[in-house]
């Protein structure tokens, strides 16, 4: 087992995901078992799916199997380049569709499917009293409520009600608003899933990708998630498909010892 520090180019930054590179799935209860045993946000299982270069790839939080994750397809994408004999670009069968992830000098781009965001006319009821101030606008798509708040100040200074912001699950919550340094800036909480605030995650970019693209009238876009670690990300539109640029690094290599009384 692999524990990558994704959209990272230094250890201790980013968003840490385990990845680990099967043969053959484990049953899915011991694969929900390691994921909690890591207590990560993400731990990424991979099998082979008929070539080096295209794989089959799931995702569980500590919590449960999660439908759609950047951070962690990119993580796997660098343990496969950095172990196997493999120039890619590598192909991921997953839940969200088919997922790419090329190398280049400078590092990854994660090709991920566009997810337009849905309009929503109010805050899903859940969220009463989660915000000081009613936000800009409110959208989701089919895994997050997203909510763009007034500025930049607001999305950095946003204290989560984590046992409100719960009562969401299996949704997660995204915050956002137009940025300074950066095109826009954003924030993300699932405490339901056993996240309660994501340092980097590169799925709901498939979503303010789209969103600020048209909001700003350009299809380049630079991103920053404002979480303790934080995490920068290069964004481009490309028709139904988002591109986003970034970095990982290994922290850990591990070994698993399942002992004699694992149940499964």
């Amino acid at each position: 087992m692999y524990q990558v520090d994704a959209f990272s180019d230094r250890v201790f930054g980013g968003n840490p995901a385990a990845v680990l590179v099967l043969e053959r799935w484990l049953p899915d209860p011991l694969m929900q078992a390691i994921a909690d045993e890591n207590n990560l946000a993400e731990t990424a299982f991979a099998c082979p799916d008929g070539s080096p270069e295209r794989w089959k790839l799931r995702w569980f939080s500590p919590v449960h199997e999660v439908d759609f994750c950047g951070h962690a397809t990119l993580a796997t994408a660098h343990v496969l380049f950095s172990r196997r004999p493999t120039t890619g670009p590598l192909r991921f069968s997953t839940r969200a569709g088919t997922l790419r992830v090329t190398r280049g000098e400078d590092g990854y781009r994660l090709d991920l499917p566009r997810f337009d965001p849905q309009p929503l006319t109010a805050l899903p009821d859940a969220l009463d009293g989660v915000f000081d101030r009613a936000p800009v606008a409110v959208f989701r798509n089919f895994e997050n409520i997203f909510a763009e708040l007034e500025d930049e100040t607001a999305v950095r200074s946003f204290v989560p009600d984590l046992a409100r912001i719960a009562r969401l699950f299996p949704m997660g919550l995204a915050i956002t608003a137009k940025g300074g340094a950066h095109d826009f800036v954003s924030r993300y909480f699932a405490p339901g899933a056993g996240i309660p605030e994501d340092p980097v995650t590169g799925s709901i970019h498939a979503t303010l990708v789209p969103y600020w693209a048209e909001r700003l009238g350009k299809p380049r876009l630079a991103a920053f998630q404002a979480s303790r670690r934080g995490g920068r990300l290069a964004c481009l539109l490309d028709g139904e498909r988002v591109l986003i640029a970034g970095q990982a690094v290994t922290f850990m290599t591990a070994e698993i010892d399942f002992g004699d009384g694992a149940g499964f």
